[in-house]
């Protein structure tokens, strides 16, 4: 009898997409000998309903466009054709329910570890993923009925700091991949 696949499901605004991560992609990966990472951007962040993304088209492109080189990584556009904010759980339970036998896992950081006991149902989330958790010097605490994996390791790069250079006037950044650099100014996304 084959080994259950091991999938990951990495959920985010990807806005944009940057080499972090694909990094901690990549590290998740390689340490769990994970078959695939599926990268879910989500319409509404359930904890960022004050700003608003990129187009779920455009951040999926990019992703694309970041990935293309890397045979297990797949761009899931779920979330973006989900009503209201994108909650884990709900996410989590139709992964579980489109791919029966696989053993699914949750890839997060150290500060979203932190906060999971304040979101929406956690231990459903719990009972479908084990969680792969980012530490950066951080020890994160084991929770009862909670299966973790932690993996040291990080990266710099951070959406926020990208969106405001590119506003400020820049069409490049380090931590942009050129592909998505070029989409980004062909497009004209994140100017004034």
């Amino acid at each position: 009898m084959p080994a259950p696949r091991k999938i990951a499901l990495f959920g985010g605004t990807f806005d944009p997409v940057h080499f972090g991560h694909i990094h901690l992609a990549t590290l998740a990966r390689d340490a769990l000998e994970l078959d695939e990472v599926r990268f879910l951007p989500c319409r509404i962040s359930p904890h960022k309903t004050d700003s608003t993304p990129a187009s779920g088209d455009d951040r999926c492109e990019m992703l694309r466009l970041a990935t293309a080189g890397l045979p297990w990584a797949v761009v899931d556009d779920f979330e973006l054709h989900q009503p209201g904010p994108s909650y884990s759980y709900q996410t989590a339970g139709a992964m579980a329910a489109r791919f029966p036998g696989a053993r699914l896992f949750w890839i997060m950081g150290f500060d979203q570890w932190h906060a999971l006991p304040r979101w929406e149902n956690p231990q459903r989330l719990a009972a479908l993923v084990e969680f792969i958790v980012f530490a950066r010097g951080e020890t994160p605490q084991p929770r009862e009925d909670y299966r973790l994996h932690v993996i040291a390791g990080g990266h710099p790069a951070s959406a926020t700091a990208i969106r405001e250079a590119l506003a400020g006037g820049k069409t490049r950044h380090a931590w942009l991949d050129p592909k998505v650099a070029g989409w980004i100014a062909a497009k004209g996304l994140y100017r004034p």
